[in-house]
């Protein structure tokens, strides 16, 4: 399957992102008002708009600020947890709300200032369809959460349980007695690896399916909270906008539907996809800022060459408005994304989350942009460089380094990760697995890497180069060769301002730092060790693993 932000099927890994899932159309006309009906409908209790889906599933919503104030599932209440209602951000004022129904579809709508939020029902289903509008920055509206009742479904993902006794980073991060670290963030993937979220217990399920995010910012991988438990219930979150470790600026504009999914136990049905979910149903349902299929287009490429195709290869699009993403097939390259906003974007080829192509693309209603064969010049892959020795591949992650799969769900404190300190010798077998993910000017500043040089490599001069994923406080390498020559401090570039590498990402804007290192640097004895020194420089950060820090994608010696 293939589409907006698609990948292929695999478990609870299914594609987000159709045409469909973000968008708009003209109206058809003002939905009717229904009065209730016996199964399918809607009634008023004085407080809450109540909506029987005619399946198994009744909700309510508040008529004062619009937030979800029941779902009751078969008999089950399942909302609320620490006598709190579910909603957009923290819940909204009062605002303006109204019922209509059209057929077979109940639409309720809330207004908070420029703030526009819906939840839709559809005959028969068990699905609570909702939409966010959030058209400027006067309201505070960066998720919506489905605050879920305590006991009602087991933690099978212990990281994400925010109930520990020990609070060791901003109130939001936990340790337990036995040294393990808990905290809302640590959800392990990034947006293109899921398609929903959620529990079950064997015979219910209750899930969050993500929108396509073609509103959100950070591309396809970006992380940020997706749930969390503790000792008061559970919360399922789909993520309007986050800014920690984020790399772009808000985009503004219509977010959904993403779907809240009653089942049977099982993964909530692939027709919510975003990458099969269409909406027809909700053209002429006059919510703002809603394009149709029909005011969308599609770009696809042929191919893409020059690939390492031990890597798999994303293509992502992105302007100020809108962002996209879809695979690349693994035999040639070929891609399609589906459902894409008109409008000229920056489209990106992604080797592993390293960029190693951009362009531009214009995207018109109705039509497919075809694209030629795209080709990765040798240069724009540091991999294809010679080098004397490189510790890890060039791919835009820490992936293969020490601790780095245990980072995007635990705490660099946790006891779970391998000591931070050691160092690397070149030729060893092991100096990726030796060599941290993370460097912190007051853990692990000065590590060093032993290496040999020929006699006719060590009469040049040589390009260092380290990869950097992201970095905190401005951390970023200073070098120091054979304890005589030290590179200049250099510029930090620009990476997000808040937590990254403590609270499970680290993703933020890859750079590459060069040194030019003379041939005076280097010892005449080929059989004595040089040795290389990475330090963390930066007047910024506080201490221990708030301290300036970086993340580390490759380091290698040019030939």
């Amino acid at each position: 399957m293939s589409g907006v932000n698609g990948r292929p099927l695999g478990r609870r890994t299914f594609v987000l992102g159709s045409a469909a899932a973000a968008g708009s159309a003209a109206l058809a006309g003002p939905l009717a008002e229904s009065a209730s009906a016996a199964s399918f409908g809607w009634s008023d209790d004085g407080s809450n708009y109540v909506v029987d889906t005619g399946a198994s599933l009744v909700f309510k919503v508040s008529k004062t600020n619009g937030d979800l104030t029941s779902l009751v599932y078969k008999g089950t209440e399942y909302q609320g947890y620490g006598g709190k209602n579910s909603h957009v951000e923290s819940g909204l004022g009062t605002s303006t709300v109204t019922i209509a129904q059209s057929g077979t579809t109940i639409l309720i709508s809330v207004t908070y200032g420029t703030l526009k939020h819906y939840y839709a029902a559809r005959s028969g289903e068990n699905n609570v369809y909702v939409w966010t509008n959030k058209a400027d920055s006067s309201v505070t509206a960066t998720r919506y959460i489905v605050r879920v009742k305590a006991g009602l479904f087991l933690n099978d993902e212990p990281d994400s349980y925010t109930y520990a006794p020990t609070v060791i980073e901003s109130a939001d991060v936990f340790e337990k007695s036995d040294g393990q670290t808990r905290a809302k963030h640590y959800s392990k993937l990034r947006v293109m690896d899921y398609d929903y979220i959620g529990w079950t217990t064997g015979s219910v399920g209750l899930w969050v399916v993500r929108s396509n995010h073609e509103k959100a910012s950070g591309g396809p991988f970006y992380r940020s909270l997706l749930r969390h438990q503790s000792a008061d219930g559970g919360g399922l979150y789909e993520i309007l906008y986050y800014g920690e470790n984020q790399t772009e600026s808000e985009r503004y504009g219509l977010q959904g539907p993403y779907v809240i999914a009653l089942t049977d136990g099982g993964a909530p049905s692939s027709s919510l996809y975003a990458g099969t979910l269409t909406t027809s149903w909700a053209d002429s349902l006059g919510i703002s800022g809603y394009v149709s299929a029909s005011g969308r287009g599609r770009v696809a490429g042929v191919g893409i060459s020059g690939r390492d195709t031990a890597y798999a290869y994303t293509v992502g699009l992105a302007n100020s408005a809108a962002q996209y993403w879809g695979s690349a097939r693994s035999s040639d390259g070929y891609f399609s994304i589906a459902g894409v906003l008109p409008g000229t974007y920056t489209l990106t080829v992604f080797k592993g989350e390293l960029a190693v192509y951009t362009g531009s693309v214009t995207v018109t209603a109705g039509a497919t942009t075809t694209l030629n064969t795209i080709a990765i010049a040798s240069s724009n892959d540091p991999s294809n460089a010679s080098a004397i020795w490189r510790i890890n591949n060039w791919d835009g992650t820490p992936s293969g380094f020490k601790n780095a799969d245990l980072m995007t769900y635990a705490h660099p404190s946790d006891v779970r990760a391998a000591s931070w300190t050691g160092n690397v010798v070149i030729g060893s077998g092991t100096e990726t697995s030796a060599f941290p993910c993370y460097l912190w000017k007051d853990v692990n500043s000065g590590i060093i890497v032993y290496f040999r040089l020929t006699a006719a490599q060590a009469a040049a001069a040589h390009t260092l180069r380290i990869g950097v994923t992201t970095a905190y406080a401005n951390g970023r390498p200073q070098v120091v060769v054979n304890d005589t020559w030290t590179s200049a401090v250099p510029s930090p570039p620009t990476q997000p301002s808040t937590r990254s590498l403590t609270v499970g990402s680290y993703r933020g804007n890859n750079n590459t730092f060069t040194y030019s290192v003379p041939a005076s640097a280097w010892l005449t004895d080929t059989s004595a060790y040089n040795t290389l020194k990475i330090y963390v420089a930066s007047g910024s950060g506080t201490t221990s693993f708030l301290s300036a820090g970086t993340s580390i994608d490759a380091i290698d010696l040019l030939a």
